[in-house]
């Protein structure tokens, strides 16, 4: 199931399940993956985009593999926070995906998600051909990570009275 906000997210997932971040590209699939406590998230693996039954199919195992319980999707906001068609595209890919795997799907602003990765590779002194490999899954975990920042957040200020 699709959750527009990030509360209906959070309600809807298991204890102790990993979740999986995407950043979806017109070439490429980014993918990140996070502890089962929902801490750290972790970039995996870039899976080249070809048609959607393949990317889906490719995708599916992973989260299969990984024992997947709620996947993240970077919403590509323009600047001023407005949709544009890369946000179309990412809606769209969420509908289809959401018609093969039952688990909760959310969305995540990635402004400057790429960039930020970008830096820390730069940072990291990474070669260009190096970071030409890494930076759409390195892309997903700054996307999870925000994403599993808020979700932190949330349980934190639920305990509390």
């Amino acid at each position: 199931m699709i959750h527009e906000e990030i509360t209906d997210f959070a309600a809807a997932l298991r204890p102790m399940q990993a979740l999986a971040g995407l950043d979806l590209g017109d070439k490429t699939i980014g993918v990140a993956v996070s502890d089962s406590m929902r801490a750290v998230a972790s970039p995996l693996q870039t899976i080249r985009r070809r048609k959607f039954t393949l990317d889906a199919e490719a995708l599916l195992a992973v989260l299969q593999q990984r024992g997947i319980g709620g996947l993240i999707l970077g919403l590509p906001h323009n600047m001023d926070g407005s949709e544009g068609p890369r946000c179309q595209s990412t809606r769209a890919f969420a509908r289809n995906f959401s018609r093969l795997w039952d688990g909760p799907i959310g969305f995540w602003d990635e402004r400057l998600s790429t960039v930020a990765a970008e830096r820390a590779l730069l940072e990291a002194d990474t070669s260009r051909r190096r970071r030409a490999e890494v930076i759409d899954h390195v892309a997903a975990a700054y996307i999870l990570q925000g994403a599993l920042d808020r979700l932190a957040h949330l349980s934190a200020t639920q305990v509390r009275p």
